[in-house]
């Protein structure tokens, strides 16, 4: 199952980091040396929810930018229901 958001499609990216050793040239040193590069995975932050699609709840894996931009509508809860 792939790491992909159901909404906007957003899925593992691949990148690297930089390791550097040695003090900068503007506070006093002699400069920054790269000593090793290494990949990486920048993965996003997906999340198992439930949401109402076409009046059906179904589960789906959203990353939590769309959840916090209301692109899913949430069920209401039985509790809710019955209170009002």
């Amino acid at each position: 199952m792939a790491r992909v958001c159901d909404i906007c499609g957003k899925k593992t990216q691949t990148g690297g980091t930089i390791a550097r050793r040695g003090l900068p040239k503007k506070a006093g040193g002699v400069g920054l040396r790269i000593t090793g590069r290494t990949l990486r995975r920048f993965r996003p932050n997906l999340q198992n929810v439930r949401a109402l699609v076409d009046g059906k709840v179904q589960r789906m894996r959203v990353c939590t930018k769309c959840i916090k931009g209301n692109r899913i509508v949430k069920p209401s809860g039985v509790k809710a229901e019955a209170a009002s």
